[in-house]
Order: C-alpha cells, then structure tokens, then sequence
C-alpha cells in the first residue's frame, strides 16, 4: 500500500450524546403481519466441504431478503422453483401475495454445487442476478415495484467460471456508453496455502458495456479484474461513477495482476531487496542516545555536516543532500551532544537526552530507515516486566503481586482479532491503493443504503457508540462523512449472542437486529416527552428517551433475510414473511 494516504475518520461533536443515559423497555405492542409463501426460499445449506469461518460469513449468514432502495418498501427473494418473487406494500392491512417477476431459465436443483441465488438492484431500472451457479445475469427491469407490470428482460447471461454471489453493483453512463459494474464474491480452494484455512477470497470486478454496431445492438463484458485477500469482505461496494472500488475486510485485499505487471512488480521487489540495509543503527539508556552511520572510505572529518537543536538533528555528507534530517522523538541537550569518526569507518553520534528514563519508540518522527539496537540488559528487564503474563503457574497472591491475565474476565465486546480491519480505496484505472484507514477496534457492524444514488453506507462501532458512515467518491477531502450515531448499540448489540443480521432505517430513526430464531430487537433514537418526567437520583428533569422494544416472531424456523425502511422491518422465515410496523407514515 505505499503510496496510498493514510486518512482517519472525523466523528461529528455535534451528532454525539456524551450524556446519553440508555434504552428504557418499551411495552408499546408493533403491529406485526405475516404472509404465508407459496414456495420454500430457496435456502442453500452449507456442504461438508464449506467448512471455514469464511464460508459461514459470506454464504452461512446470507441475507436472503433483499431491498429494492429505488422504490419504497419493496423487497425480492428467491424461492426454490427460482422465482424471483416481489412483495411490494403501501398498505399494511391489504397485503397482497408476493408475486413472480422473473423465473431463472435453469433448473437450479440440478446443480450439486450450486450457492444461493443472490440479486443487486444497480439502478430503477436495471437489475444484476445470478443464480448461485456461475452464471451471471444483466435485466432490463424497467420500473419495479407497486404493481409495475413491466417484464424482465435478459440482456446478458454468460457462465463466468466457478459460483459466485453477487456483492454490488452499479449502472452509469460514460462517453454517451451505458455500463454496469457488478462485483462477484468467491471463496475458493487455495492449493498453496498449506498453512491457513487452505482458500482465499476472490472479488470479480466485471464491468459490462454496451455495444452498438451496424444492426447490433448487445451487452457484452468490457472488463474484467481480480482481487484477491484471505477474509471474506464486511463491506465492499463500487463507485457510482465506476473509477474505484471500496473494502472494510480483516486482512488486504491486492489485483492479481497480469502476467507482464508481476515482471515489472517482481524488478521493484528486487530493487526493493537491494536497498533494505539499514541507513543507521541505534541504542539508547535511561540518559542518552547512540547512533552509529556507516560511511564511504573516501568521506573525511571536513566532509561531514552535524547540526543539532533541541528537537531537530541534521546529517550532511560532502554537498549531497542531508543523509537523516528531521524531528526527534523528544527534545536532546543540544550542547552536549557530540559526534567522532570511528576506526572502521563509521560515524558515531551522541545525544543527550533533556528527559532523562522515558524509552524512545524511535529516532526520528517518520523516519523508518533505521534500526533499533537492544542491548541484553534490556531484553532482560522486558523479559522480567511480562513474566506475569506468561508465567504457566497462577499468581498465588495477585492482591500483593500483579494479576495474572485471565482471558476468562474478557466480555464478547473485547474481543479482538490477530489483524486489525481496514478500510481501503482501490483506483479502477491504477488498481492501486489510494486511501487506507486502519480501523483498530471500530468494529463493523452492518452496511445500508441510506439513498441509492450514492455508495452504501456502513456502521462502525466507536467506543459504546455506532456510528454511521457516508462514503463520498467524487470528495477527496471529505470522502468518508459521519452522518449519524446510534446511541450505545455498540456495546448493546455486543450483549446479543444469538444476533444474526443488523439493519436501520434509512432516515436512521431506529436501529434493529434480530437473532436466529423468533426474536427482532428495535431501537428507536431519542424522542422528547409528551409528559414530566424526572430523574429520581439527580433530581433534574429528563426531556427526552431512547426506547426499546422487543418483538416475538411466531415462527418455529430459523431468520433467513432482514430489511429495514423508515416505517417497517421485514422478516424471512423459510415460508414465511412478517412485516413489523415501526413508524407510522408522516
């Protein structure tokens, strides 16, 4: 990732609550529907050979509802005589039946090893679907939803290699060209991975273009790219303009390249190797610090350069520019400091430190050309410092001594992980990083759609908080905007052992989650009081409450898909649909 910026996401004061005081249990009863389907959905179980934690997140937690955000309260499934049923409501005490709108042309229980059909809506009117078993479908839907009579139409379907589900997509129009971008996700064997779980992930970047020629007017596949990585995505979205992609993952994402880009990739690797000596090397004690730099043979005393300052040092060799320049990591006695030329042709420098104890963590702010030398007796000391942490005998007396670590007291909320998440910005054109923030504990929630012509927004967890977060591609300086929290449902969803999928309301009046089985958890934000109410142990008036409430599904099998819009949830059962009102239309 050189060359990519490293940014940081800028949580807004404003949209924080510092004195948020928790959810109260709300016993309002929801009005809760239920339709019964004709048909199955079309669930896909895991086989014996999908064994890895990757296979339980990207195919084992599929969502199998999926929310049309071009058009209100509409959502899709597949069932398993693959149809594509549409349920679109606007009123919900005359629910109507979900209804077919395409029918997959194959016979999917053909097919041994087949992933669940999955569908992206790229635009209003167009539509991307594959059907879990390799091959991948472009439909002209025309407009969707509230009874729209229009007939799908397949523009384009091609086999293009092994199964995939389809993570995004977008539609644009470039140079008067009209062009869908979809992303496909694979977790496939990896022969060479003799160490890990033995696959990898794969994100299929295909970019379909159409092409208009002398009576010949078809879509066909304009470009494809590779991207590879070791964990299955939380998050992985296009650009609406189609020039770069977005990922939150655990572990780098990077394009397999072309034959002729790994010659050129290997050359600067060599010439990498060929550099990696250290420019200096350097120790330090409580008191001072000592640099040692090796010099050419021809270098004299009159050619050597060494200015000091109470934070700054420089190095000049003969008229070249400056071999190490920059801040020091703490402040030094500049007068006291002092450099000589050693016998084997070396260059020493001493720094005298102004703060006398605290250890350095590097030399120069930045500079990482150089390496740190530890003497035994600090090794030591180390060594003696941690021994309570790895020692294979309990502390007998932890009051007196230090506590021994018990990974038993760590909550599911402290759960951490060997690498830490990021969130990386590919170019399309370089299919190189050009942005990376290194996320550290903000854990990654779940993804929505707050408007469609936009990217997917997505939820991090911050401190007990969840905030949520805009992508901007066309900002460079404001790429990434906060654009709502979620009071303590952070820490709250932590609590929630059995939660399998997590949504809000794309006005983000309320966040949901629900588990396995039966039971939806709702969250709505603060709302001001109608009536007086007072804090009993601070005795000051409260104006508003965050309420939660809790809704019991009456429904023996388990949740397969989740959607939320600004006044309902919807729920997937195997053969049913339940619709929980939250909101009341304005």
């Amino acid at each position: 990732m050189a060359g990519a910026a490293h940014c940081s996401l800028q949580a807004k004061r404003l949209l924080l609550d510092p004195k948020f005081e928790g959810y109260k249990l709300s016993l309002e009863p929801l009005a809760c529907y239920q339709l019964g389907l004709d048909a199955a959905v079309a669930e896909v179980k895991l086989r014996d050979d999908q064994y890895t934690l990757d296979h339980m997140h990207a195919f084992g937690m599929y969502n199998y509802l999926h929310l049309d955000s071009w058009y209100q309260d509409n959502v899709y499934y597949v069932d398993q005589f693959g149809r594509v049923m549409n349920l679109s409501v606007t009123l919900d005490t005359a629910l109507q039946k979900p209804r077919e709108v395409f029918r997959l042309p194959t016979d999917l229980t053909a097919y041994d090893n087949r992933l669940c059909a999955s569908i992206h809506f790229s635009s209003s009117t167009w539509v991307t679907l594959s059907d879990g078993t390799g091959r991948l479908y472009l439909i002209k839907s025309g407009k969707r939803g509230n009874s729209a009579s229009e007939k799908w139409e397949i523009v384009f379907n091609e086999e293009l290699g092994s199964p995939f589900i389809i993570a995004h997509s977008v539609s644009f129009v470039k140079s008067d060209k009209h062009s869908v971008a979809v992303l496909l996700l694979r977790v496939e064997k990896d022969e060479l991975d003799t160490k890990g779980s033995g696959f990898h992930i794969t994100l299929e970047w295909v970019t379909i273009a159409e092409i208009s020629e002398e009576g010949d007017h078809r879509y066909d596949i304009f470009k494809r790219r590779v991207l590879q990585g070791k964990s299955v995505p939380h998050y992985a979205a296009i650009e609406p303009s189609g020039d770069g992609l977005m990922i939150v993952s655990y572990k780098p994402f990077k394009f397999m390249q072309d034959e002729d880009d790994k010659l050129e990739e290997n050359d600067n690797a060599e010439a990498t190797n060929e550099r990696k000596d250290p420019l200096y090397y350097w120790q330090q004690t409580e008191d001072d610090v000592t640099i040692t730099v090796h010099i050419p043979r021809d270098i004299t005393k009159d050619d050597i350069k060494v200015r000091f300052s109470p934070d700054n040092m420089c190095v000049t060799l003969k008229d070249q520019p400056p071999l190490m320049e920059g801040k020091l990591y703490s402040s030094v006695d500049h007068e006291s400091c002092t450099w000589i030329i050693r016998e084997n042709k070396s260059l020493e420098i001493s720094l005298i430190k102004k703060n006398e104890g605290p250890r350095w963590p590097e030399l120069i702010v930045g500079d990482t050309r150089g390496e740190f030398i530890m003497d035994s007796s600090q090794c030591s000391e180390i060594t003696e410092s941690l021994m309570h942490l790895t020692s294979e005998v309990m502390n007998p007396n932890p009051e007196k001594e230090n506590p021994p670590c018990n990974a038993q007291e760590l909550e599911e909320c402290d759960a951490f992980l060997e690498d830490s998440a990021s969130l990386c910005r590919f170019d399309g054109d370089t299919l190189k990083v050009t942005h990376v923030i290194n996320l550290g504990s903000n854990q990654y929630l779940f993804s929505v759609v707050v408007d469609p012509r936009e990217m997917p927004c997505f939820c991090l967890r911050h401190d007990v908080d969840a905030l949520l977060w805009q992508p901007h591609s066309d900002q460079p300086e404001n790429m990434w905007e906060h654009i709502a929290t979620f009071n303590a449902l952070g820490y709250v969803q932590a609590s929630k052992q059995d939660k399998k999928f997590m949504a809000c309301a794309p006005d983000y009046s309320y966040a949901a989650l629900c588990e396995c089985l039966r039971r939806v958890f709702i969250y709505r934000q603060p709302t001001p009081l109608s009536t007086v109410l007072y804090n009993r142990k601070e005795g000051r008036q409260v104006g508003q409450v965050a309420k939660q409430l809790v809704a019991t599904l009456e429904a023996s099998d388990p949740i397969l898909g989740f959607q939320a819009t600004n006044e309902r949830l919807f729920v997937l059962t195997t053969k049913t649909l339940f619709l929980i009102k939250v909101n009341s239309g304005n």
